[in-house]
């Protein structure tokens, strides 16, 4: 009699995201281009039964927690793990310069949304209580890094070594940000070599499937 091996159902990993943060968004291209399945928990931050403090303590996304039940925080630490647990479509290099420079890229992309989200908080608050100081710094670090990014990019079609990885990734997320919450920045218009990476980057599926659902 032929013996049937007990099947072990695999817990998998959980993703906690939303539509509109450009950080979550990612890490879902990442698991796209890595063709890595977890479960998707889509949340709403100020819902008060958001159960997102309950895997990071500062009560951000993303959150990714393992297969064990152990949690991973914030975006670029959760993109390297997934990058490093297999080595399809790998997007952080291994040659210890250019992944330098492909994180120098994720940082700077990520600093323009974290300014970019900075400003449209301000924004938000009472007409009385609002600084505008505040919103014009932060817009301010927003144009500056688009002009450096920009410029970075140049003629290329990607961001580092001609070859797709994390940085593309990062990029497009910050300048899908801009298109829904900054339209009068015109970033297409002023930043042409941005608006064509941005082009390139909405033919992938992994991309366009996750791009936020616009007002």
């Amino acid at each position: 009699m032929q013996c049937i091996p007990n099947l072990i159902a695999t817990r998998l990993m959980k993703l906690f995201y939303s539509l509109t943060s450009p950080y979550a968004r990612k890490i879902r291209v990442v698991a796209a281009e890595k063709r890595i399945e977890m479960e998707m928990v889509k949340v709403v931050l100020s819902d008060p039964d958001c159960p997102v403090s309950q895997f990071n303590p500062l009560g951000k996304i993303p959150v990714l927690v393992l297969d064990d039940g152990e949690s991973l925080y914030d975006s670029p630490v959760i993109a390297e793990y997934l990058d490093n647990r297999t080595p399809v479509a790998r997007l952080i290099p291994q040659d210890h310069t250019l992944k330098i420079r492909v994180r120098r890229w994720e940082a700077l992309a990520d600093g323009v949304c974290d300014a970019a989200v900075a400003a449209m908080m301000e924004g938000r608050r009472s007409e009385g209580s609002q600084d505008g100081a505040v919103i014009s710094n932060q817009l301010g670090k927003v144009e500056r890094g688009l002009a450096v990014l920009n410029e970075d990019l140049g003629d290329a079609k990607w961001c580092v070594d001609d070859s797709f990885s994390l940085a593309d990734i990062a990029l497009g997320c910050s300048l899908g940000y801009l298109q829904l919450r900054y339209h009068h920045l015109d970033w297409q218009e002023r930043f042409p070599n941005l608006a064509r990476h941005h082009e390139a980057m909405m033919q992938r599926s992994s991309f366009s499937e996750t791009a936020p659902p616009q007002a």
